[in-house]
């Protein structure tokens, strides 16, 4: 979106009813010609507008798209979303954050989210592919912690935390953590998150956080082999959401935990994480690189391990691998 047809965006949410096209340019400083050819801007990137040559116009739908100026409609929050880098498309959304970082690194404060409509390599956990199309909330968050390295885990826990608080708040489903940062509705996924860090010795550089959350996407439309796995949040619901409107919901929850590790509350961000685990208390499968065995999921400790009773009784400590619900 242009900075012209922002502007005359904000007068048109500003004014709540309907406006001439004559208000609008005299208050621009530019011609009605140009006010026009704004409108059809907004109108191509999905805003619904009416025009009356007596009454002017007036926005009765706004957009699909998560642009960034819908997304600060709703955003309460004072770093993370401080800036709000749109695409349509792209590999993946932390490729594009990486490439930032080479270029302009030195320009880009903490708190920037990097949002595509769709990406055609998104990236999950342990390097695998997600399926990432348009629809859904793909984003990239780039944070500059003052944390121990041996606690940027930490960052996924937050994240997944937001995640679920986010999806319970806006719409009261009962959306739960799987270890180790997987969110799940019921036995189906909804969205997972993979972090990247630059670093050196013990300091963190900086940390690029992707989330893909499943919100408008049709489950149908993903291949065979995923549809039995995965959920959206539309297809719980019966009907699409406020993708903006619940990003900004995504962001808020998240900076509240962030804050928190900044703060070296670690013990309360963990207490919730656990409190949202559907995998403490479970019996699972769990597939390392090296073995594969079952048995109870009893806790989580303080490096983010998953602590595993064995059928024979014996103690497994999991740091990586792949953790199954029996």
């Amino acid at each position: 979106m242009t900075n012209a047809a922002y502007n005359v965006l904000r007068i048109l949410d500003r004014s709540g009813e309907k406006i001439s096209g004559e208000k609008i340019s005299k208050e621009l400083g530019i011609s009605r010609s140009a006010v026009w050819k704004h409108i059809q801007e907004l109108r191509d990137l999905g805003y619904e507008i009416e025009a009356s040559q007596k009454e002017g116009y007036h926005v009765v739908q706004r957009t699909r798209r998560l642009l960034p100026y819908e997304i600060r409609r709703h955003l309460k929050t004072k770093r993370i979303g401080s800036d709000l880098h749109y695409a349509v498309t792209t590999p993946s959304t932390i490729w594009l954050g990486k490439q930032m970082m080479r270029e302009i690194d030195d320009e880009i404060e903490e708190g920037l989210v990097i949002i595509a409509e769709e990406q055609t390599s998104g990236i999950g956990r342990l390097g695998r592919s997600w399926a990432s199309p348009a629809g859904g909330v793909w984003i990239t968050i780039l944070l500059k912690p003052s944390i121990p390295i041996s606690r940027a885990y930490m960052i996924m826990m937050a994240a997944s935390v937001a995640v679920a608080r986010a999806i319970r708040k806006e719409y009261d489903i009962g959306a739960l953590i799987k270890w180790p940062n997987d969110i799940f509705i019921g036995d189906k996924k909804v969205a997972g998150m993979h972090l990247e860090l630059s670093a050196e010795a013990d300091v963190i550089h900086y940390c690029l956080l992707s989330i893909g959350i499943d919100v408008n996407v049709s489950v149908s439309d993903l291949m065979p082999v995923l549809n039995r796995e995965v959920t959206s949040i539309s297809e719980e619901l019966g009907y699409e959401v406020d993708r903006a409107k619940f990003l900004a919901r995504v962001l808020t929850e998240f900076e509240r935990r962030y804050n928190l590790l900044e703060r070296n509350e670690f013990e309360a961000l963990i207490r919730e994480w656990k409190s949202l685990s559907c995998t403490l208390g479970q019996r699972v499968e769990i597939r390392t690189l090296k073995k594969t065995f079952e048995g109870e999921a009893i806790d989580l400790d303080e490096q983010g391990a998953l602590i595993i009773r064995k059928d024979n009784g014996k103690i497994e400590r999991i740091i990586a691998g792949n953790c199954y619900l029996l």
